[in-house]
């Protein structure tokens, strides 16, 4: 009777612990975005790029064909400092959308400079509320080495291949393809501990940057404090021969946080919009972005069925120009696919964009798996890859199956990453139709697995030019 008083006194705990609540950080906050009128007091010429981008971002728009345009042009700093002799913090500003993204803890202020003749619209995109969930204590210790039974012997590629094999993968890297010379920026919401992790010691990573507001955490800091962008980093860029190999493991990455894990509020557009602009101008190739919104906290700035159309978000306005500057964006379709909304989520109804569902290891649709089509017809997802489960790593470096489009997505990604390195004349759009084309429903797309699953084998046969 006792030791049964006692477990009930720690079950107890454990879920009180797990469901309590705590102060959000900082004091209150509003965030405004304020869309702008032009750009007609800019300081920059299209003459001119290399004094708001930078070289390799330019060589990719030239060995593509396409030109620097207005879009480009950075926000007029003579605007920006309108909004700085009011008195509020500029967080950012998006290039693309010409907008200002700033905050206060006077609502009224913020309010207020919708007035301002140089500001078309404005737009409360953040209230921090008065608590959030508490997020549980992170084990941050890493394990040097893997369970026995998590590796195939005499199999480079162990618990990873039957995935990758799937896609017809391993193929391009046998030929030499494994991403080389290829720059993917990964969007997501935390990389816990990846500098630690072994089999991410051969990882190019050339940088990172967090866009969300900083926690205190005086030893590793909130761009680690989830795992959710190690695993999906796992799956594109792992090295642990016997055990898991990635779909682009010699590809170069930038890590950019852009998801706050804390609420979930129509800033993370904005948050988002930043960060792929951030990945044009620091030249980057391919976003992998496994992230995608539809409903947000009290329902402020909910999308409902018929803002689908790749145009409406403010989230999909900015995926729908990145072919346009010479990127790829492969975006997970989103889990909606057992609940109400059932659809693909934003910005996956992008235009020219590779939208990423799930399917299970007998490649049939995983049921979380959001389907489409766009409101406007188009045929959504583009493509499936496996996602139900995936083989990752976890922050703690340990091998797991998770299930997810948000896992499915990053397979597909890499391995874009491997045939835009053998095929290097073609433009982004091009890369994109191709893999389109290779896949085993393109002529007969449905709404459920898009064009189908993906044959990097024939996307390269089919396309190679010697």
């Amino acid at each position: 009777m006792k030791q049964t008083t006692c477990f009930l006194i720690v079950l107890l705990w454990s879920f009180t612990m797990f469901a309590a609540k705590i102060k959000y950080p900082g004091k209150k906050t509003f965030i405004y975005r304020y869309a702008l009128i032009d750009k007609a007091s800019t300081e920059f010429t299209l003459d001119q790029p290399l004094q708001f981008l930078s070289q390799k971002s330019l060589e990719r728009r030239q060995r593509q064909g396409l030109s620097v345009d207005s879009t480009d042009l950075p926000v007029c700093k003579q605007y920006i400092r309108q909004f700085h002799r009011k008195g509020i913090h500029i967080i950012g500003t998006s290039r693309w959308q010409n907008t200002i993204l700033a905050s206060s803890s006077d609502s009224l202020l913020l309010a207020s400079l919708d007035t301002l003749s140089i500001v078309r619209k404005s737009t409360c995109v953040f209230v921090s509320p008065d608590s959030i969930e508490h997020p549980g204590d992170i084990r941050w210790n890493v394990h040097e080495d893997f369970n026995r039974w998590d590796s195939v012997k005499n199999d480079p590629y162990g618990m990873a291949r039957q995935q990758i094999e799937t896609l017809e993968g391993i193929f391009l890297h046998e030929m030499g393809y494994r991403g080389k010379g290829i720059t993917i920026a990964v969007l997501d919401g935390g990389f816990q501990n990846y500098k630690r992790i072994p089999a991410f010691k051969r990882t190019n990573i050339l940088g990172t940057h967090d866009f969300i507001k900083p926690r205190e955490d005086k030893k590793y800091g909130a761009f680690e404090s989830i795992d959710h962008g190690t695993k999906v980093l796992s799956a594109m860029a792992a090295y642990a021969p016997e055990v898991t190999i990635g779909t682009a493991p010699e590809a170069s990455y930038w890590l950019l946080r852009c998801e706050d894990p804390l609420t979930e509020q129509p800033v993370e557009e904005d948050y988002w919009t930043m960060a792929v602009e951030m990945a044009d101008s620091l030249g980057a190739d391919i976003i992998n972005s496994s992230l995608g919104y539809y409903a947000f906290e009290n329902g402020q700035g909910n999308y409902r069925l018929q803002d689908l159309d790749g145009q409406t978000a403010f989230i999909s306005r900015s995926a729908s120009l990145l072919a346009q500057k010479g990127m790829i964006l492969c975006n997970s379709a989103g889990n909606s696919g057992m609940g109400q909304w059932k659809k693909i989520s934003v910005p996956a109804d992008a235009h020219n964009i590779l939208t990423v569902g799930a399917i299970d290891r007998n490649r049939l649709l995983a049921a979380f798996s959001s389907i489409g089509p766009s409101q406007d017809g188009r045929i959504k997802p583009d493509v499936v890859a496996q996602g139900a489960p995936t083989v990752l790593l976890s922050g703690r470096g340990t091998l797991v199956h998770d299930m997810g489009t948000s896992f499915s997505t990053p397979l597909i990604c890499g391995l874009v990453a491997c045939l835009w390195q053998a095929l290097p004349e073609k433009t982004a759009s091009e890369i994109m139709e191709i893999v389109r084309r290779s896949a085993n429903q393109y002529h007969e797309p449905t709404n459920i697995l898009g064009y189908g699953i993906p044959n990097f084998r024939q996307a390269y046969n089919n396309n190679r030019t010697h």
